[in-house]
């Protein structure tokens, strides 16, 4: 955040009170040359001079919002916080939709120890703030305010608006991670305390050991969540998503039988049904992959697995014509696809579009480099890599 910046930005419109134009000609005049002065300053770049005949305006006019505030600004920069509070205090009053100035009310009252009014401020401008920087910056204090007194999902809450403002300012995304993190550890411990034995608490678990990379003992916990409670949301799709991926064909051949249950379970599981299409093209039954894979998409036209697996049916039996616009539909919404790179490169090919399946192929190799990179980090951190259906 630039100091000058803000203050101009407060200055533009002018704040002058009506108490200064009408408490007499004399005083008028020595607060309209004061301000003068001090904008001729502040463009001058000389912001301690220009200070000086804001504290002018205020002494001759209180009620002056654009010297109050612009005081206030000065002062706050300067690391004066006690004599920044009741300049930007008295803005803010006068004029609430100064969001900016309520933010460093709120960053001024933290620096001195006024938490409950820092919280307050801070509360009420930062989802009102337009420019990024500012919002990130007077967002973290109040994150870490909130983190403090331990109210995690109000910290969450602070962060998801930073996020949409700032998805990609790695200042925004670690306390992200530390947040979504210890709100995912706290959620565990109330469950453990709550329902220990419950199918809930074997599925957590399997969740935790499939993330330390432990496919036999996540494997186990899904089967215990279904001894504990069979109708559990979605426990049958989860423990088929485990088995499918495992290296050892007769655990991966358990898969299907579980998708299936899934779709008794929930017969609107587009997943299930995607899932159910990949296994059964492994077995080469073109035909019986382009029914799940349709039923799936007729549930969720966007679903990428379906889509994906759609085209690849069409490509195999040599109609890459209608493989194009599915695999062309994911790519649009997900630009980070692996796979669907890699098979569209593929349909140009045959398609004898040379330069379409060059870019194709140079945008699989860049999403597959930057996967793979990540890959490594997640093994570093002994946790899962996300699954994006890309095995290329």
């Amino acid at each position: 955040m630039k100091l000058l910046s803000l203050l101009l930005l407060l200055s533009v419109g002018g704040f002058g009170s009506v108490a200064a134009q009408t408490s007499g000609a004399s005083v008028a005049q020595q607060v309209q040359a004061h301000e003068r002065r001090a904008h001729e300053l502040l463009t001058e770049k000389k912001p301690a001079l220009a200070a000086k005949e804001f504290a002018a305006v205020v002494a001759l006019d209180p009620g002056n919002i654009d010297a109050q505030g612009n005081l206030g600004v000065m002062r706050y920069f300067e690391g004066d916080y006690a004599g920044a509070e009741p300049h930007l205090r008295a803005a803010v009053q006068a004029q609430p939709s100064l969001t900016k100035i309520q933010a460093l009310l709120g960053m001024c009252e933290r620096n001195l120890g006024k938490t409950d009014l820092a919280k307050a401020d801070l509360a009420a401008a930062v989802p009102l703030l337009k420019e990024p920087g500012i919002q990130v910056q007077a967002g973290l204090e109040l994150v870490e305010i909130y983190s403090a007194e331990h109210d995690l999902v109000k910290a969450a809450g602070v962060i998801e608006t930073l996020r949409q403002s700032s998805p990609a300012n790695p200042r925004v995304l670690y306390p992200a991670y530390r947040i979504y993190s210890d709100l995912a550890g706290e959620a565990l411990l109330d469950l453990s305390v709550a329902a220990p034995e419950s199918g809930q608490m074997h599925q957590a678990i399997a969740h935790e050991l499939a993330r330390e990379r432990d496919l036999i003992g996540a494997i186990a916990s899904f089967r215990k969540a279904i001894a504990a409670d069979p109708k559990l949301p979605g426990i049958h799709f989860e423990l088929a998503e485990a088995l499918y991926s495992s290296d050892d064909p007769k655990i991966k051949a358990e898969a299907e039988a579980e998708y299936k249950l899934a779709i008794e379970q929930n017969s609107r599981d587009e997943k299930a049904l995607a899932r159910l299409g990949d296994v059964t093209a492994d077995k080469n039954d073109l035909g019986g992959a382009e029914a799940y894979y349709k039923r799936a998409l007729a549930l969720q036209p966007n679903d990428a697995d379906a889509l994906i697996g759609l085209a690849h049916v069409y490509s195999q039996r040599g109609d890459d014509a209608a493989a194009l616009p599915l695999l062309k539909q994911v790519v649009a919404a997900d630009p980070s696809n692996v796979l669907a790179h890699f098979r569209l490169g593929g349909v140009y090919r045959k398609l004898h579009q040379p330069e379409d399946s060059k870019r194709e192929l140079a945008e699989y190799q860049k999403y597959k480099d930057l996967k793979t990179k990540l890959g490594e980090v997640y093994k570093d951190m002994r946790i899962e890599t996300p699954q994006d259906g890309a095995s290329k």
